[in-house]
């Protein structure tokens, strides 16, 4: 029994102007939006645990199908929500305007999100529940396919 977890490839996406806060939420869209760049290579080992998986799984964003796509276009996955990218909170204040690199108010609203602060998204218990959950789906795939592939995000 075998899990192998793969993170998306580059975000096709890769506007890192200074943005204020309010202009950092059509970017997230953007970033969801528009997929991943494709590499000249990937590597070798990478390539070998998605063509030898009995049953690929990936979330339901696009940059995560197709990363999946981009390592094996003959594959069929299935893509399950399960498996999302835990969504940033959105501040109520526009914190007069500043603008910061895309980068920076990621982190800022991840360490929001970490102490408690979930307006408009997944609150932390929901995520590690969600979590529990997305392990337990992919040990019962494991067990019933042997070899499970699951390409995904760095934040789940």
């Amino acid at each position: 029994m075998e899990i192998s977890l793969i993170r998306h490839g580059k975000s096709s996406w890769i506007d890192n102007s200074r943005i204020s806060l309010q202009e950092f939420k059509i970017w997230v869209d953007r970033y969801d939006y528009n997929g991943v760049f494709e590499e000249n290579s990937y590597p070798t080992v990478t390539l070998k645990i998605i063509a030898t998986a009995n049953i690929v799984i990936t979330s339901d964003l696009q940059r995560s199908i197709e990363s999946a796509n981009l390592l094996n276009p003959n594959l069929k996955a299935i893509s399950l929500p399960l498996f999302r990218e835990t969504d940033l909170p959105t501040p109520l204040t526009k914190l007069w305007g500043l603008k910061l690199n895309p980068n920076i108010w990621a982190v800022i609203l991840r360490c929001l999100w970490f102490s408690g602060y979930s307006r408009g998204c997944e609150s932390l218990s929901s995520a590690k529940y969600r979590a529990e959950k997305a392990a337990e789906l992919l040990v019962e795939y494991a067990r019933e396919f042997e070899t499970v592939v699951l390409v995904g995000h760095g934040f789940f």
